[in-house]
């Protein structure tokens, strides 16, 4: 009998672990790497059929998160098997059998939204398109790490640093999609790139399971054994886990769609947020964290301060402020809940329990940003709603008594100079709208120095930062009368200024339309309503309808894609056939309400918009129908991509008249998009102008406007083409045209950085 040297088992011990750790690290890796790039790479694919709505991506992390919990529970299911080989055949076959559905495509008879619950069409679609390969890829993370822990490993005790790769392989999948997959593939190229890297995961998951059925049988007894018998953890603390789980997956959502509503209804700004959310994942899971948890829960006060200030500066901020103030916050915010959980999270052996209560309160905050919330209230209550309960994921701690002395001295000394200052002031509602700003500012710095000096206990920073929520909520930022409107598309609001003399619309901080209903003097306005804001008669949009009525010398039929406040409903003369097309049913109610505006009742009372998606109801128009088609969908600077590329130029070119234009509204102060629609145009043969005037009358409410006009030639536009205040441009050589299957939102970004003032 032959004896092996004790060293040279030694060795091959040591090879097989170094072999087991790098093939579950890459599969792992790849997995997160797979499921978290199909999130914007669908979701992409789907925008068209709804306006580019900021809200389908909000529609869709509850999809996602949702079938993540399903994946979780079916590897903790799987994982309570007796049989070793069972989960790993199962596993195999489920993958083969998604392998088989794709590439990725939206199934059939999904092509067309209903008129109303999107939502839920939403979740449907995407559940008979991806349902089973996201599925499947959602269950890999905890399975192969309970896998790993069963392959008897020395690493196998504490596998969380796996839970860490995965995230990294999240967070650069999410990084590079809107940086480099993007811009550099078009849909179908990146389609056909996953396809083959799932094939790819199934290889690697085949080698997972060959490592695991080749290695030393571990009984559930071993496992415990190696873990010290640790108890299962109690009832609250798995609570716990998934309320911390459920806070930063709902601010997420809010975030996102607070960010993307002025600026684009694209994977750029979705990824930017649950980049970082990944981010946070990977950081607090390390063996030794970058940032401790003590230092990040010193900052937290300072970050929920920080979104309560920033929500109440309010009005038009840049993009670099809003982007990196909300998303700075948002990630320290994220940083210490997950920390929390990272410190709280338990033995090896429950390691699958652990993962399905954070994908439960993961899926718990997505229902509540993304679904519920846009029903439940009229404005985004959910934002400021989570802030609050990210105070109380502070871990529990005895506060200072003199916190607490400080706290109710603070209360004391600013009640009495709120009634001292009232006095002077008149009433202290006066004094709290006249200074709103200074007293949210100065109640978020109480907060900041009780928190983090004074150690106050985590319900009396929710209760401060209750009370600034208040005050911003009932001072808002705002002059005058604020309505707001909510729906699948966004929240609307209506402002009526101190004085009364405007009524404005908004989304986000961008002002969508305006009305004049007091003169100069106090009296009403009287007859037909001037259209002001983008569509003043001098501005581009005035400027190019009076063209295209003067080349026909009569009436002319106008195709109008987007409502908004109605105005243009007031450039129409009599005689004139103008047709609307309209997304959101709440926009055409409230351009009809003479409450909020009257361009609909005094200019085109019996007018019936077409509602739904203008990519579909537009393009069942009949061809060579309008002398004039007017795109001006964009809600706040959030542009529906969709309306902006080769094809969709391609269907307006179609619906012309043989000497008829195409205009279309490009003002943005996040994006250039001039150059955009001047590149799809000559991708149909036609030529295109560009007006863009400072009005110098924002004071009016009468705003610089960037206008593209396109035809088929110069006598098509009539004096436009003489005019010194339009300019006939060519596409801007080497820069890629939009299509269906290909846009670049951060060029557009770029472009519009490099030149402000265009």
């Amino acid at each position: 009998m032959i004896s092996v040297p004790s060293d040279t088992a030694s060795q091959s011990t040591g090879a097989r672990n170094a072999l087991v750790l790098v093939v579950y690290t890459a599969a792992i890796f790849t997995s997160a790497l797979l499921l978290f790039s199909v999130q914007p790479l669908f979701t992409k694919m789907v925008l068209p059929r709804l306006g580019g709505s900021p809200a389908v991506w909000s529609v869709a992390m509850v999809f996602f998160q949702s079938l993540l919990l399903g994946g979780y529970a079916y590897a903790h299911y799987l994982m309570t098997l007796k049989s070793r080989v069972a989960p790993v055949v199962i596993h195999l076959a489920l993958l083969t059998i998604a392998l088989l559905t794709l590439p990725l495509s939206i199934a059939g008879g999904w092509g067309e939204p209903p008129s109303s619950g999107y939502a839920f069409w939403l979740l449907g679609l995407f559940a008979v398109s991806i349902g089973l390969p996201f599925f499947a890829l959602a269950a890999n993370n905890p399975m192969l790490q309970a896998w790993f822990v069963r392959t008897g490993h020395p690493d196998g005790p504490d596998p969380y640093f796996l839970y860490a790769s995965s995230n990294i392989g999240s967070f650069l999948a999410l990084l590079s999609y809107p940086v480099l997959l993007e811009p550099m593939f078009s849909l179908r190229s990146q389609n056909l790139i996953w396809t083959g890297g799932y094939a790819l995961l199934i290889v690697l998951i085949a080698a997972c399971g060959i490592l695991l059925l080749r290695s030393p049988p571990m009984t559930v007894e071993a496992i415990s054994a190696n873990e010290g018998d640790a108890p299962a953890p109690a009832w609250i603390t798995r609570l716990r886990w998934i309320f911390l789980a459920a806070v930063p997956s709902g601010l997420l959502i809010a975030v996102t769609a607070h960010i993307s509503t002025d600026v684009a209804a694209a994977p750029l700004l979705w990824v930017l947020p649950l980049s970082l959310y990944l981010l946070t994942w990977v950081l607090v899971f390390q063996s030794r964290p970058l940032l401790p948890h003590s230092f990040v829960l010193t900052l937290q006060p300072l970050a929920i301060a920080g979104v309560m200030i920033l929500l109440v500066i309010g009005g038009e901020q840049n993009l670099l402020l809003t982007l990196g103030g909300h998303l700075a916050c948002f990630f320290v915010i994220a940083m210490a809940c997950h920390g929390e959980l990272a410190r709280t999270r338990p033995a090896a052996n429950y390691l699958t329990g652990f993962y399905v209560a954070l994908s439960f309160g993961g899926m718990v905050g997505g229902l509540f940003a993304g679904l519920i919330a846009p029903y439940a209230f009229s404005w985004i209550a959910e934002y400021p709603i989570l802030l609050a309960l990210a105070a109380l994921c502070r871990p529990a701690g005895t506060p200072t008594a003199r916190g607490g002395l400080v706290l109710c001295l603070a209360a004391v000394v600013a009640a009495v100079i709120l009634i001292g200052f009232s006095y002077r002031a008149g009433t202290v509602a006066e004094l709290l709208a006249a200074n709103r700003v200074w007293m949210v500012v100065g109640l978020a710095s109480v907060m900041m120095v009780l928190a983090v000096l004074w150690k106050i206990d985590r319900w009396s920073v929710a209760a401060l930062v209750v009370l600034g929520l208040i005050l911003i909520r009932v001072y808002p930022s705002d002059d005058g009368r604020v309505e707001t409107v909510r729906s699948f598309f966004g929240v609307h609001k209506i402002v009526v200024t101190s004085n009364g003399q405007y009524h404005v619309l908004m989304h986000g901080t961008t002002i969508h339309g305006a009305e004049k209903f007091l003169n100069d003097d106090g009296t009403p306005v009287t007859g037909r309503p001037e259209p002001i804001s983008y569509y003043h008669k001098d501005g581009g949009m005035g400027r190019a309808i009076a063209a295209i009525r003067e080349r026909k010398g009569g009436p002319i039929r106008v195709a109008v894609i987007g409502l908004g406040t109605g105005t243009l409903a007031c450039h129409s003369l009599p005689g004139e056939n103008w047709k609307y097309f309209e997304i959101d049913q709440t926009m055409v109610d409230t351009a009809r309400d003479p409450r909020y505006f009257t361009y609909v009742s005094a200019c085109d009372p019996n007018m019936k918009p077409v509602i739904g998606d203008a990519r579909l109801t537009f393009a069942k128009e009949q061809d060579g129908t309008y002398d004039l088609i007017i795109v001006d969908a964009y809600s706040s600077d959030a542009i529906p991509i969709h309306l902006a590329t080769e094809e969709a130029m391609a269907i307006y070119k179609a619906k012309l008249a043989p000497q008829g234009a195409v205009v279309m509204h490009v003002s943005n102060r996040h994006l250039e998009l001039a150059s955009v629609v001047v590149g799809i145009a000559e991708e149909n043969d036609l030529m295109s102008w560009v007006f863009n005037e400072d009005s110098g009358r924002d004071v009016d409410y009468i705003f610089t406007t960037n206008v593209v006009i396109s035809a088929r030639r110069k006598a098509d536009v009539g004096k436009i083409a003489s005019d010194d205040k339009w300019a006939l441009t060519e596409a801007t050589e080497g820069q890629r045209v939009w299509t269906d299957d290909y846009s670049n939102v951060l060029g557009a970004v770029w472009r519009r950085l490099k030149k402000p003032d265009e």
